[in-house]
C-alpha cells in the first residue's frame, strides 16, 4: 500500500542527545533554524510526535510564520498541518497545548487506548489500530484516510527509533549543535536494535549560524517483497533516467538502476543510451557490472517498465539477462502493456526463474510520462 513520505527530524548535542536532565527544556536550533523548520512544517500535510514528546515538552506544533500560513490556505491547504500523536496506551493529559492550537488533531492508537483516550475526553479524532500499534497500519490510515502524502516526524527518539528500524523513514533532517551533554540519563536520538545494514546517503549539508543541517535518505533495498523506504528512492531514480531516453516510436523509455543489498549503487542505465538504438535500460545497466561480482546475487534491479520477456532487437530478453547475472529482486513501477509486444509478462519469466518482483504502483505515472509520445 502507499504510504506518505516519511521526514524525520531532529536536533541533537554533539554526543547525540536531543536534552539534558535539567527542568527547563535544553535549545539546540539556532533562531535561524527554527525558522527553517517552521518553514518544513508549512510544508507538509501532517506533523507527528510521540506522547513521550507530549508528556516532556508540551508542544504546541504550529507553523508560526502568518506568511507562510496564508500561502497554505491561498493553494487550498488547511492553514495548519494535521496534527497526529501515537500511543498505545491513550493516556495522556487532555490539558496539554498540543490538542488546543492549530487545526485538526488526530491519536492513533490500540483498541484499548481509544477506550481510554474517549474517557480522558481528548480534543482530537481517536483511531484505533487494532490489539497492538501497528507504524505501517498507522501510515496507510494516514495515507489513505487523511490524505497525508508528506509527513513530517519531531519526536521523540523512541518513534524516530522505531521508524528507522521498520525501515518506514524516507528521510533524516538531523541538526547538530555545538553543545556536550555528556549524562546518561539524558535522552538519546536513536536507541538500540536492529537497523538495516548500510551507509545512509548523505544529500545536503548546511551551516545555519552556529549549527549544522544534514539531509541523508536510506539506501539499503527491502528483501523480498518487503518494501523499504530505500526502495522508493531508487525506484524514483530510475523514473528520472527514463526521462534521459531519445524519443522513440518503436520502443519505450526505461531507465534502471542495480543496487547492492547494502545500499551500493552497482550500476544505472536507460535505454537506447550511448546512442544504441535498440539497448535497454536494464541491459545497459547489467553490461557495467563485472559479471563475476558476488554482489549480484543479493542486488535489486530497478526498473522504471516491467522488465521485458520477449525483443525482436536482442537474442536475450532482459527478464533472463537479470536471472543470469544472478540478482533475484526486482521492483517496477509499471506492467508491460501490449504496445509492442502482445502478452508481455517479463514478471512472469522472473518469477518462474526464482526472483521476486514488486510493483509500486504509486510511480506509475512518473514511469509513463516519458512514453506519452507512444500514446493513442
Amino acid at each position: 500500500m502507499p504510504l506518505p513520505y516519511v521526514l524525520l527530524s531532529a536536533a541533537v548535542s554533539l554526543d547525540g542527545y536531543l536534552d539534558d536532565t535539567g527542568p527547563e527544556r535544553l535549545l539546540l536550533s539556532s533562531p535561524a533554524d527554527f525558522d527553517r523548520v517552521d518553514e518544513v512544517r508549512a510544508s507538509v500535510d501532517a506533523i507527528l510526535v510521540g506522547a513521550g514528546t507530549i508528556r516532556a515538552d508540551n508542544p504546541r506544533l504550529l507553523v508560526n510564520s502568518a506568511e507562510r500560513r496564508a500561502a497554505r490556505v491561498a493553494a487550498g491547504r488547511a492553514e495548519y498541518p494535521l496534527k497526529v500523536t501515537v500511543s498505545a496506551t491513550g493516556e495522556l493529559d487532555p490539558a496539554a497545548r498540543f490538542w488546543h492550537t492549530g487545526g485538526d488533531k488526530v491519536l492513533l492508537t490500540t483498541d484499548e487506548g481509544a477506550r481510554r483516550a474517549r474517557t480522558l475526553g481528548l480534543a482530537a479524532d481517536v483511531v484505533p489500530l487494532g490489539a497492538a500499534f501497528d507504524w505501517r497500519a498507522a501510515l496507510e490510515h494516514l495515507h489513505d484516510r487523511r490524505g497525508v502524502r508528506r509527513l513530517m516526524v519531531e519526536g521523540g527518539g523512541t518513534v524516530h527509533t522505531q521508524l528507522l528500524r521498520r525501515e518506514l523513514a524516507d528521510e533524516l533532517q538531523l541538526v547538530l549543535a555545538p553543545l556536550l551533554v555528556g549524562d546518561p540519563d539524558a535522552p538519546r536520538l536513536f536507541g538500540p536494535g536492529g537497523y538495516q545494514s548500510g551507509r545512509l546517503r548523505l544529500v545536503e549539508s548546511r551551516r545555519i549560524e552556529d549549527v549544522v543541517l544534514a539531509r541523508y535518505l536510506p539506501t539499503a533495498p527491502g528483501t523480498g517483497d518487503r518494501v523499504a523506504a530505500a526502495d522508493r528512492h531508487w525506484l524514483a531514480l530510475a523514473c528520472e533516467l527514463a526521462e534521459l531516453c531519445p524519443p522513440s516510436r518503436t520502443a519505450f523509455s526505461v531507465g534502471a538502476v542495480v543496487v547492492a543489498a547494502d545500499g551500493t549503487e552497482l550500476a544505472r542505465g536507460y535505454s537506447r543510451e550511448g546512442g544504441d538504438p535498440a539497448v535497454h535500460a536494464e541491459e545497459a545497466a547489467l553490461a557495467k557490472i563485472t559479471p563475476d561480482d558476488p554482489r549480484l546475487a543479493g542486488a535489486t534491479v530497478y526498473s522504471s517498465l516491467e522488465p521485458c520477456a520477449r525483443r525482436a532487437s536482442r537474442p536475450v530478453p532482459c527478464a533472463r539477462l537479470i536471472l543470469d547475472a544472478g540478482a533475484r529482486r526486482v521492483v517496477t513501477a509499471w506492467r508491460e502493456p501490449d504496445t509492442f509486444v502482445p502478452g508481455a509478462d517479463g514478471s512472469g519469466v522472473l518469477a518462474a526463474g526464482g526472483a521476486v518482483v514488486v510493483v509500486l504502483p504509486e510511480y506509475e505515472e512518473r514511469a509513463k510520462a516519458p512514453n506519452r509520445h507512444l500514446e493513442g
